[in-house]
């Protein structure tokens, strides 16, 4: 759903809220050196982080992160604000709103899939063996109707209904 730009944007964009120009250029400071120690650390033989992620993956993530407080740190020296607030940054809030679109959507299509997989455990799927005399007057009521024997057995299933005392009813329909 996210990237690792969409996630240090967002990170950043939470994390600078009220920062000074000074506060944000040691943010700037303490990115660059993430990004060398994890790039060292990334390209050390067999070196995995000291918790056990992805060396190289974290160096991007630093590498994003640096990126965007940089990015926030020219926005705040070009507009004159004396702190970040990320409602002041057009463009992060852009970013934000376009991130939210975004997983609007995923949640959605997940959703659909969710529902969908419900509806296929609930479907049923059977093989049915009938007796001779049954079978042709089932394949005779579907000539007449026009429409297949499992045409008309499964529109039978969904007229079926059971009355308080137990016993199944069908109420008469025209198979369609």
């Amino acid at each position: 759903m996210w990237n690792s730009e969409d996630k240090a944007r967002d990170t950043v964009r939470r994390q600078g809220r009220g920062l000074s120009a000074g506060q944000l250029a040691e943010k700037v400071a303490e990115s660059v050196v993430r990004v060398r120690e994890t790039q060292e650390q990334a390209a050390a033989p067999g070196g995995r982080g000291e918790l056990g992620g992805d060396p190289a993956e974290l160096a991007g993530v630093w590498e994003a992160r640096l990126v965007e407080w940089r990015r926030i740190a020219a926005l705040l020296e070009s507009q004159g604000h004396a702190t970040y607030e990320p409602a002041q940054d057009h463009q992060g809030t852009l970013w934000a709103g376009e991130r939210e679109q975004r997983r609007r959507e995923a949640l959605t299509r997940q959703e659909g899939w969710l529902a969908q997989q419900r509806d296929e455990r609930d479907e049923l799927r059977t093989e049915l063996w009938l007796a001779a005399d049954v079978s042709r007057r089932l394949r005779a009521i579907a000539a007449r109707t026009g429409v297949s024997p499992e045409q008309v057995l499964a529109q039978l299933a969904e007229h079926a209904r059971m009355n308080d005392s137990g016993m199944v009813k069908v109420d008469a329909f025209l198979p369609r």
